[in-house]
């Protein structure tokens, strides 16, 4: 366990309290203090996200299934899981005993519960339980999940958002974005809690495995400055923080551990893909011409010093939907893409509207600058702190910069591309695609994996997206905390965090 002198903490609360002003309780040796890159989004069991949101929501709702750090899925609330031959029924056995806070049971009923409103709330994960056509109970402790349609993903899915559990009791009420009930490791100490501030989470003593979560107690911090992060990393004021490849020179000249993973690509989403807002996305040429404009080869060498792969598909190398020669579709090519803006009939270009996101303000000169070559003019628009994922799925802007991470092929349809995803701000509806879509549901085996290269070969294609790169996670630790990083989620999950042996 860690160690730290009262003059040590005394040091390190200064320079803390000076950068960031958000800390409430300090860190000490049964504390796991996080330091997160944006503010939670809700505990509403209805809206939850995942990304950098997980580590406010994963001390409080226990999910049903976990995935591991080495990609496997493996029991937890639930005991057991089997398929019918046609993968259209699930059943699930639970773990007995199991209670919320509240006292009340984990059983068939509250399962049914949360998956019924998850799938009625409207949240970014809503989607997750729409291919739920009912669900059966058939005893307290076991439950028939009945498909409308094949869904690939959900046995993930259920790792995640879907196997979230909270109290029914909760469910829809006033107040339950506040003071939510789960059956989770911790429970979320409000009083000593402050919002946009600091998160606090106290050990639950009913807790059925207690021993996966050696921690007394969690707070996580909000501190969108990366340079206040490091700060209070460095001080040893937090124990782990997300970061950039620019800070892993100092990290490991302070003694910090740095962990890399492979999960996000960043780049442009073109999410007007038929003009309702800009008519010039309407056009693929237009879209290809956005995609040739990117030099990402140097965005990636000087904005985040070479950690990262450039791309030009937003699926990764470990991607059933992976294709190599897709990496280099669109090469860096101004006087191409001002041709192809010609030939569309916008050969004086034409403005488009985009948000202004925090975390990624050091790219907005170079989109500026890029697409100002073929005379694309960018109108940036400022957004309220801790707005941006509501605002980019408003269907308000046509482009936005962002990153996203890719789990399992079709959790990425799901969250991207289908017309209701919820990545999918202005619905985009394009009936070929869909058709792949489909065909890549009802498949097994390697011909599903041929499909789903299929439905990324036609997304490159039609230029759903403006990719640069797959950027390398990069995630700092003290020397006394370790951590195993979470594929497919850009900062670790707080079951993976442990004291440094």
């Amino acid at each position: 366990m860690k160690k730290k002198s009262m003059a040590a903490l005394l040091a390190a609360a200064a320079i803390f309290y000076s950068t960031t002003a958000n800390a409430e309780v300090p860190n000490d040796a049964e504390t796991l203090a996080l330091a997160a890159r944006i503010d939670n989004d809700s505990f509403d069991r209805g809206k939850l996200n995942i990304g950098n949101t997980v580590q406010y929501w994963m001390p409080i709702f226990d999910t049903l299934l976990v995935y591991t750090p080495d990609a496997k899925i493996v029991p937890n609330v639930a005991e057991s899981w089997t398929y019918n031959a046609d993968n259209t029924v699930l059943t699930i056995v639970l773990r007995a005993g199991v209670k919320f806070t509240d006292g009340t049971s984990v059983d068939a009923n509250a399962v049914k519960a949360n998956l019924e409103y998850l799938a009625t709330a409207n949240g970014p994960n809503s989607y997750m339980a729409r291919t739920i056509k009912e669900i059966g109970v058939k005893s307290p402790q076991e439950l028939e999940l009945r498909l409308a349609e094949p869904d690939p993903a959900l046995l993930y899915n259920l790792t995640t958002v879907a196997g979230a559990l909270a109290s029914p009791a909760t469910l829809g009420k006033e107040g339950s974005n506040e003071h939510p009930v789960g059956s989770g490791p911790y429970v979320y100490d409000a009083s000593a809690s402050v919002a946009g501030r600091q998160y606090v989470y106290r050990r639950n003593p009913e807790y059925w495995n207690p021993s996966a979560f050696p921690f007394k107690q969690v707070t996580i911090t909000p501190i969108s400055d990366t340079v206040a992060r490091i700060n209070a990393i460095s001080s040893h004021q937090v124990d782990a923080a997300i970061a950039s490849p620019k800070e892993i020179k100092q990290a490991t000249a302070a003694g910090l551990k740095v962990h890399l993973g492979d999960v996000d690509f960043l780049g442009l989403t073109l999410a007007d893909r038929e003009g309702k807002l800009n008519p010039p996305l309407a056009d693929v040429r237009v879209r290809k011409a956005i995609n040739l404009a990117f030099d990402r080869a140097s965005i990636l060498k000087f904005v985040d010093l070479g950690y990262g792969t450039a791309t030009n598909q937003i699926f990764g190398k470990t991607s059933e939907a992976f294709l190599p020669e897709l990496q280099d579709y669109y090469p860096y090519d101004p006087a191409k893409a001002k041709a192809l803006l010609a030939e569309a009939g916008y050969a004086n270009g034409f403005t488009l509207d985009m948000p202004q996101i925090g975390p990624f303000a050091a790219y907005e000169p170079i989109v500026t600058q890029q697409l100002g070559a073929i005379g694309i003019k960018v109108n940036w628009q400022k957004l309220a702190p801790g707005s941006a994922i509501p605002q980019i799925r408003s269907g308000k802007y046509p482009a936005f910069i962002f990153t996203f991470g890719m789990i399992t092929p079709w959790s990425d349809f799901r969250q991207y591309l289908l017309p209701d995803a919820p990545f999918n701000p202005l619905k985009a509806n394009d009936p070929k695609l869909l058709d792949l879509i489909r065909e890549a549901q009802v498949a097994t085996g390697d011909a599903q994996k041929a499909k789903f290269q299929a439905v990324n070969r036609y997304i490159v294609d039609k230029a759903w997206f403006a990719p640069w790169y797959r950027i390398n996670t990069v995630y700092f630790t003290t020397p006394d905390t370790d951590v195993d990083m979470e594929p497919g989620n850009n900062v670790p999950y707080i079951r993976n965090f442990r004291p440094a042996k």
